[in-house]
């Protein structure tokens, strides 16, 4: 077995956020459907589910198109879209939880999407990449190459670059 094979074979989901997923979830959706179907009734319940796909579906719409404008904006003025980037994959994935019938699912999306809630999810995955690509607090993290060991600031280090952008220094182990 090769050592990338052992890399990606480590980094797999765990089994009880496939279990939640695909077990869990659409338990609960089931169930969440069928409450609100014995309190409004069915046809109410489909109705209501099919306005829900169209708001959905317009949300996602109009959203997508704010953060592709957004991430134009950012790449022509020639700054990294690193926010603009983690919107639309946020926008994307609400979408998509949002098109999915169920209001379990709706109101992930909906806390996705909407540009009021979206910066706290957005924080949530900054959280979330920051921890799972940090090694320590030693400020330690994968480099280029997937090689680990790289000081995560030159600044850190108390160094700047030199004219041809290249940082001089040793390795110390």
């Amino acid at each position: 077995m090769s050592g990338a094979w052992r890399m990606a074979a480590r980094r797999r989901v765990p089994w009880w956020v496939l279990a939640l997923l695909f077990v869990v979830l659409p338990v609960v959706e089931i169930y969440v459907l069928i409450r609100i179907g014995q309190t409004i009734g069915a046809s109410w319940t489909v109705l209501l589910l099919i306005g829900d796909g169209v708001l959905g579906s317009w949300l996602m719409k109009h959203q997508g198109s704010r953060a592709w404008a957004a991430l134009t904006t950012a790449l022509r003025s020639g700054r990294m879209p690193a926010k603009e980037l983690a919107d639309a994959g946020l926008i994307l994935v609400g979408g998509t939880l949002l098109l999915t019938p169920g209001f379990v699912s709706d109101i992930f999306g909906l806390f996705l999407v909407l540009p009021f809630t979206r910066p706290m999810a957005r924080r949530m995955l900054t959280g979330y990449l920051t921890r799972r690509f940090l090694v320590g607090a030693g400020g330690v993290t994968a480099g280029a190459g997937g090689r680990s060991g790289t000081r995560s600031s030159t600044a850190a280090a108390g160094q700047s670059p030199g004219p041809d952008g290249v940082v001089r220094g040793e390795v110390i182990d």
